[in-house]
């Protein structure tokens, strides 16, 4: 199943954090400090040089809010709002129900982080669902975009850049009280990235509450109903191994959490617009850039990736 081996990458595309095992482009991307895991799941680091003329067009599917400052590029996004165009900009960009269609026209600098499920609830009072498919200024969050597009130096070291993020967040965190998430969604993400194929009605039943009451804050914090973002972090764990971003040793467990091969391909479609073997063979840099960091920010929930250990994948 699935033996095509994907395609390398235009040789016009040089990401400066390099290539993974596969051959698919990396970003520089770590877990955040100690004071800052309950509210923020991986920070990154993108930089990849492109002819002045050269549009890469590829995609974002994130399960997560994620802010995202852009120093450099020419961007333009489909979203639920209709297409967005933009140059250097600090957006925040809501979780995804399916693939965004994305392309970035000369070299780029993205640097960002990925929110914690409820992090924006609990700080600011946000609906995620508000936020599907959509993209806002850095200022919904409280973050002060204009003053971290002056203070990031595109010529600087990308840990200098993600020290600088952490500093604003927790300027933002302490402002509101450093409210933490709500537990249940806390314990719904690691469900996520454990076992994908967990019963809603057990989990609701373990946790002490109705399917009804799970149901809404799931999709609060979430974006998406139980089922949903269950079936959402399935498709993604399997796009991260058919892109050589996810530990080879879990592949056959990845595709028995589909029925049969049937339903992976009818429900990986719906997601990513296209069958599982048309996405292995199909280069999406932007979007395995952001696999990958999300795949890195599992094992680390799932207590497989220690501070300072090796992704199974590089």
């Amino acid at each position: 199943m699935l033996k095509d081996t994907a395609q390398a990458l235009d040789a016009a595309v040089q990401p400066r954090a390099g290539h993974a095992r596969g051959g698919q482009p990396l970003s520089y991307n770590r877990r955040p400090a100690e004071d800052l895991l309950p509210w923020i799941g991986r920070l990154y680091a993108t930089a990849v040089d492109l002819p002045e003329d050269y549009t890469l067009v590829s995609g974002l599917f994130n399960d997560t809010s994620c802010v995202r400052i852009q120093l450099s590029g020419h961007w333009v996004a489909d979203t639920a709002d209709g297409r967005i165009t933009s140059g250097p900009a600090a957006l925040v960009f809501g979780p995804q129900s399916h693939l965004m269609p994305v392309s970035v026209t000369g070299s780029f600098i993205s640097i960002g982080i990925s929110l914690r499920p409820g992090a924006g609830h609990a700080l600011l009072g946000l609906d995620a669902s508000n936020l599907l498919d959509r993209l806002v200024p850095a200022e919904a969050l409280g973050l002060n975009g204009g003053a971290m597009l002056e203070a990031l130096d595109p010529e600087g070291d990308p840990e200098a850049w993600l020290n600088l993020l952490e500093a604003e967040c927790r300027r933002v965190i302490h402002a509101c009280g450093a409210r933490k998430p709500d537990p249940v969604s806390v314990a719904f993400e690691v469900i996520g990235f454990a076992d994908p194929a967990t019963s809603v009605a057990d989990f609701a039943q373990s946790v002490g509450i109705s399917t009804r009451q799970l149901a809404r804050i799931i999709k609060r914090d979430f974006g998406l109903p139980p089922k949903q973002m269950l079936r959402r972090a399935r498709a993604l764990d399997m796009a991260s191994h058919l892109h050589g971003v996810a530990d080879e040793a879990e592949a056959e467990d990845l595709i028995l959490r589909y029925f049969d091969q049937a339903q992976m391909t009818r429900e990986f479609t719906e997601l990513f617009g296209m069958p599982p073997r048309k996405f292995k063979t199909t280069p999406n840099p932007i979007l395995t850039i952001a696999l990958e960091s999300r795949q890195a920010r599992r094992l680390d929930a799932l207590e497989r990736l220690g501070p300072d250990g090796i992704r199974p994948w590089l």
